[in-house]
């Protein structure tokens, strides 16, 4: 493993899971928008991740562009990727900021977009029963019901060039 990957706890490897139906995809999908959401909620309230996973599993569902999001959250993976994120973030942010471009950094990006690349990394790093594409591409939609300008393709690259950070053994 490179360098900065060393700073993440060890996750034991996780042999491919038979593929999701459409109910468990929904919910994953939920998972990590509340992820999102909640990483969001303590950057610019500083609560805690307690409070923040409390509050969206107590019925503060997630909202899109849409609005509330009509599936049930996974909370075992919305919690893994909240815990995961604020145990591991100083780690995490160092990542990031090594793949940013030169003058860049991770202070400048909008604060939903830091909740999205931290959100999409942890995964990457803690979920390697899902794929690589599969994790990138749900970072990217969730990024779409954000933004409507170029941070779609920014999170796409940003989490494309942190992916050997944190899986070695799958290609980019």
């Amino acid at each position: 493993m490179s360098g900065h990957s060393r700073a993440l706890e060890e996750v034991p490897e996780v042999s491919e899971a038979p593929r999701p139906d459409a109910q468990a995809i929904a919910s994953r999908r939920a998972a990590r928008l509340a992820a999102v959401q909640a990483l969001y909620q303590m950057e610019m309230t500083g609560s805690s991740a307690a409070t923040a996973t409390d509050d969206l599993l107590a019925g503060r569902l997630p909202v899109d562009d849409q609005g509330v999001i009509d599936a049930d959250v996974d909370s075992d993976l919305f919690r893994q990727i909240v815990e995961g994120a604020v145990a591991n973030q100083s780690a995490m942010d160092t990542i990031i900021a090594g793949k940013l471009a030169s003058g860049w950094k991770l202070e400048r990006i909008d604060a939903v977009a830091r909740a999205i690349l931290r959100a999409g990394l942890v995964e990457l790093w803690r979920r390697r029963d899902v794929p690589t594409p599969v994790v990138i591409s749900e970072y990217i939609e969730i990024a779409k019901t954000f933004f409507d300008g170029a941070e779609p393709s920014f999170i796409n690259a940003t989490l494309d060039a942190c992916v050997r950070s944190v899986r070695d053994s799958e290609p980019a």
